[in-house]
């Protein structure tokens, strides 16, 4: 029995498509039930148009508060029967509502080695604070970001030729191998 999956991403939808992909090569015991984002113009939206996963927009510019918005969303994800919220790429911080909804349900994946480098530009921070290893983390999601439990990390050299951009790139990769593999060990345990 495979257990149902809501992702929830921002921009691109690339660990979006490695979950998705993981899922389709048998690594991954898992449905997609739904994709949820929030940016109009999100390329996680083809990518899951791609798979043939319902994606609904959320726009958090129409909500006030960011509890409305965490109760669009749980409403949503209870209607799909969401057994396990993947947060891929979601730029929003969450509320004890969405938390309380999906208690130790809720995994997120972080472009750094935390607990170090937490929120935004977590690679641009590592790449100017000059680490030697940096990488990504995927971790159980707590109401201050980035702190969760660390369900799993890898890490990812710093080269002295790395641009910002190569360093982005090594790290993407990395976490579109981690992400399926943590979501199949947690649903292991689950």
């Amino acid at each position: 029995m495979s257990v149902k999956l809501a992702v929830l991403a921002s921009g691109s939808g690339s660990n979006l498509e490695a979950i998705a992909q993981a899922i389709n090569d048998g690594k991954l015991l898992a449905k997609i039930a739904v994709v949820i984002y929030n940016e109009p113009d999100a390329f996680a939206r083809q990518r899951a148009e791609k798979f043939g996963i319902p994606a609904i927009l959320v726009n958090h510019r129409d909500y006030k508060y960011r509890k409305a918005l965490d109760l669009a969303i749980i409403d949503i994800l209870q209607q799909y029967d969401v057994e396990l919220v993947i947060m891929a790429g979601w730029m929003r911080i969450v509320t004890q509502e969405l938390i309380d909804a999906f208690p130790e349900r809720i995994l997120n994946i972080h472009p750094s080695l935390l607990p170090s480098f937490k929120g935004i530009h977590a690679i641009e921070q590592a790449f100017n604070y000059g680490v030697k290893i940096t990488g990504c983390t995927v971790h159980l999601l707590s109401l201050e970001v980035d702190s969760g439990k660390i369900l799993k990390q890898k890490a990812v050299p710093v080269l002295p030729e790395d641009s910002l951009a190569d360093l982005q790139k090594r790290i993407q990769f990395q976490e579109h191998i981690i992400y399926p593999e943590a979501i199949a060990e947690y649903i292991n345990n689950f």
